[in-house]
């Protein structure tokens, strides 16, 4: 029931995860990403738990592969699982259970993998790679790109309800985290629209965070 994709910029370095679902708050539950570490996205009756230990098995010095034969090594259920994870080289791994729901399928190709469950037919993963690699730009904009393919190639079999995007840069917080926790339009499109307000103000936040007297001022009341 949930469609995404974990990526990195090869420019910047920045790592970011795009997931959108039937299900409500899917960002909430399904996707980490960690600056100078790597992205990955836990998903199909969800472990929570994979995610962190995936970013703390790659800050460790693990490949993505690596990673995800820790995951199968230590995880439970893994049967049920999908795990995708990209790291700090580009390399990329994926984890799908054979319990996992539906049409489920995965690709992946350098600094980008995909994959998904319930899906409406088996090329979505492979038709958002190739969204996220024909793009270009701004990690955040190539994500919501790599995603709308998705959903156009067919996404889920039912109509998804909420998405996320979650971007890493050098700091220990996420440069964007945008979520739709739940809606009866698009999600994806929500996500959209609350990037392009917000990707001319990222710089901004992550100044006012580092040093406030060198952050511009947004003219707001108080704010001069």
């Amino acid at each position: 029931m949930t469609f995404s994709l974990v990526a990195r910029c090869a420019k910047t370095g920045m790592f970011g995860v795009a997931i959108s679902s039937s299900s409500p708050a899917v960002a909430a539950r399904c996707s980490y990403a960690r600056a100078g570490v790597g992205a990955v996205a836990s998903q199909n009756v969800t472990d929570p738990m994979l995610g962190p230990f995936a970013l703390d098995l790659m800050q460790g010095g693990m490949s993505a592969a690596e990673a995800i034969a820790g995951v199968r090594d230590q995880g439970r259920f893994l049967e049920y699982r999908q795990v995708l994870a990209v790291d700090g080289h580009g390399n990329t791994a994926i984890h799908s259970g054979s319990n996992s729901l539906g049409i489920w399928t995965q690709a992946e190709a350098e600094n980008v993998a995909s994959g998904g469950n319930l899906l409406a037919n088996a090329d979505v993963p492979q038709v958002i790679v190739d969204g996220f690699l024909g793009s270009s730009g701004h990690l955040g904009d190539r994500l919501i790109a790599a995603m709308r393919a998705g959903l156009a190639a067919g996404g889920e079999a039912g109509q998804v309800h909420s998405a996320g995007m979650k971007i890493v840069d050098k700091v220990s917080w996420p440069v964007a985290d945008l979520r739709c926790d739940w809606t009866e339009d698009c999600p994806i499109e929500n996500i959209a629209a609350a990037w392009r307000v917000y990707k001319p103000q990222l710089e901004a936040y992550v100044q006012r965070a580092l040093d406030p007297s060198a952050a511009p001022s947004y003219g707001v009341p108080g704010d001069e």
